[in-house]
């Protein structure tokens, strides 16, 4: 086993596996953490905890995936190339370990002027920092797991037990170069893959056809991702307004259709588990319930993936 991990074993095991996310609160409580962690147990077999998702400052992901080590979920913490340089980064990645934290999600971050939405303010102009974009820091994690060194060249005290992720968009523009993005991440190191929200499974299946092609699904495991929708502007927003994303109109129209949009909502994601699951390939899925943590229990167990299997 490269990390020891729950999600590494219950892949290596041959299980369809099922990862969730919790979102850090906007403040230091505690308090809402700990009851997202009471939604999601047992729903999944590791838990994503997001990185400042669309550029908004929220609690740290290493501190809310070592309050979820505590509680004794298993974090899979995302660490994005906005914000930090590979010092801080590996310094960071290094006391994660420390602390029992073994799943990490490689991610360029959302760029700092999406946090300016809605209501929200963000910081616009915050400056990024990408020292490193998101395939080079899935090789310096594999650096650090398999050679004991950092990206420099200076030796560790030991191996750092890492099960290594990063984020694949297969229908994003331009749609052509996805494969080989793909096939670079997973070069570099990648152990496993969550792909962008995932609704039209049609032109999915063909993005996992190329996969299957180059043997990629044979290297990495694919966790497909199913993003819940609460109604039908939320659907349109994602189809128009979130690169990767295609929302086919006949869902749009269901949801407006539907009398109880949030029981709809549910019902379309547990589809789309089921849907998903048939392509080849496909070894997961990753669940983004998006502040409605509620609502992952009911969709994982009307797609018949509970109770989770113990490994």
């Amino acid at each position: 086993m490269k990390s020891g991990s729950n999600l590494e074993k219950v892949l290596a095991a041959g299980h369809f596996a099922v990862t969730a996310e919790l979102g850090p609160p906007m403040g230091c409580n505690m308090e809402p953490v700990r009851k997202k962690i009471e939604l999601l147990r047992g729903t999944a077999d590791a838990y994503n905890v997001t990185d400042c998702q669309t550029a908004v400052v929220r609690m740290s992901s290493i501190a809310t995936s070592i309050l979820l080590v505590r509680e004794g979920l298993e974090p899979v913490m995302q660490m994005t190339c906005r914000d930090r340089n590979r010092i801080a980064i590996q310094s960071d990645i290094l006391g994660a370990a420390g602390h029992g934290i073994h799943n990490c999600l490689c991610i360029a971050g959302d760029h700092q002027s999406f946090g300016a939405a809605g209501k929200l303010k963000g910081h616009p102009g915050a400056k990024n920092v990408y020292d490193v974009d998101s395939i080079q820091l899935v090789g310096i994690l594999k650096q650090l797991r398999d050679d004991s060194r950092q990206q420099g060249g200076d030796a560790l005290d030991g191996p750092v037990p890492l099960f290594i992720g990063a984020a694949w968009t297969p229908l994003g523009d331009p749609i052509q170069i996805r494969t080989t993005r793909l096939a670079k991440k997973i070069r570099a190191g990648a152990d496993f893959i969550q792909t962008q929200a995932v609704y039209d499974i049609e032109q999915f299946a063909e993005a996992m056809r190329k996969a299957r092609d180059k043997g990629l699904h044979e290297r990495a495991a694919i966790l497909a991702g199913i993003i819940v929708p609460k109604s039908a502007a939320m659907l349109t927003y994602m189809n128009k307004s979130v690169p990767g994303v295609i929302v086919p109109q006949h869902l749009i129209d269901r949801m407006q259709a539907a009398a109880d949009r949030r029981a709809e909502g549910i019902r379309i994601a547990t589809e789309l588990i089921e849907q998903v699951r048939r392509i080849e390939g496909v070894r997961g899925v990753h669940i983004q319930a998006i502040e409605w943590e509620a609502a992952v229990r009911d969709v994982v167990g009307g797609a018949g993936l509970l109770p989770r299997p113990v490994v």
